[in-house]
C-alpha cells in the first residue's frame, strides 16, 4: 500500500513538474517587436498576462530589429533566434518589407518575400521548434480602403496565411484582428490614433490587443 501510494505521489509531481515546464518562447521581428520589450509593449504586457495566468510557464524574450524585413530576418536568425534554443518563436514580419517601398523606395518582391518567409519556417523547422506566424496589423487605420498600402498589405498578409496553412502553423492574424477592431471603434475613420501613434507602431491600445491576441494562441502551448 505505501509503495502504491509513493508511486502515486511521484506520478503526481512529475505529471506537476511537466505540465509547468518553462517554455522559451522568442518573438521575432522589426522595430515593433524591439519596443514590445519596453515598458507598455506587447512582448511586457503578454509577460504580465502570463504571470498571472500561467505563472512559471513561459520565458518570453525580444528579437526585434528596427526597419528590418523578412530577409533581415533570415539573416540573423542563428545568432539570435537558433542559439538561444528556443521552444516557439513568433514571426511577426512583413511591414517594412511593404512600407518602405513607400518611404525608402524599398521594399521586398512578393516573391522574395514567400522565399525567405519559408526559408526561416525549415530552419526553425529544423530544429523542431515551434512556430507561429503573424500577419502585419496596420499601415493606416483608416476604414474604408483608403490607406494607400492597403492591397500590397493585404496581399502579403494572404501570403503568411498560406505558409501557415502550408505548413501547418499556427497563425495570429493581427491583419484581421485590427481591421475588426477599427471597423467598431474607428467611426471617425482616422489614419491613426485608435491602435497606432503613427499609422504604424503600436499604442497603448494596440499593444493591449497583440498581447491578448496573441495569448490566446500560446496559452495552451
Amino acid at each position: 500500500m505505501k509503495t502504491t501510494l509513493v508511486l502515486l505521489f511521484s506520478a503526481f509531481i512529475l505529471s506537476a513538474f511537466m505540465f509547468t515546464q518553462n517554455k522559451k518562447v522568442i518573438f521575432f521581428g522589426d522595430s515593433i517587436t524591439e519596443a514590445g520589450v519596453k515598458p507598455g509593449g506587447y512582448i511586457t504586457v503578454l509577460n504580465e498576462i502570463a504571470s498571472k495566468s500561467s505563472p512559471g510557464k513561459f520565458t518570453l524574450t525580444g528579437a526585434g530589429i528596427g526597419g528590418n524585413k523578412v530577409y533581415d530576418l533570415f539573416l540573423r536568425m542563428e545568432n539570435d533566434v537558433l542559439s538561444q534554443n528556443p521552444d516557439v518563436v513568433v514571426v511577426y514580419i512583413g511591414v517594412n518589407d511593404v512600407w518602405h517601398k513607400q518611404t525608402h523606395g524599398t521594399g521586398t518582391d512578393p516573391d522574395k518575400f514567400e522565399k525567405f518567409y519559408q526559408a526561416i519556417i525549415d530552419k526553425l523547422k529544423q530544429k523542431n521548434i515551434q512556430t507561429l506566424l503573424c500577419t502585419p496589423a496596420a499601415i493606416g487605420e483608416r476604414t474604408d480602403h483608403s490607406n494607400p498600402l492597403d492591397g500590397d498589405l493585404n496581399r502579403y498578409s494572404n501570403i503568411i496565411r498560406a505558409l501557415a496553412t502550408k505548413n501547418n502553423l499556427t497563425l495570429i492574424d493581427l491583419r484581421k484582428t485590427f481591421l475588426d477592431y477599427n471597423l467598431k471603434n474607428n467611426p471617425q475613420n482616422q489614419e491613426s490614433g485608435i491602435l497606432t501613434s503613427d499609422r504604424v507602431h503600436l499604442n497603448s491600445t494596440g499593444n493591449r490587443l497583440v498581447a491578448e491576441t496573441i495569448w490566446e494562441k500560446i496559452k495552451d502551448l
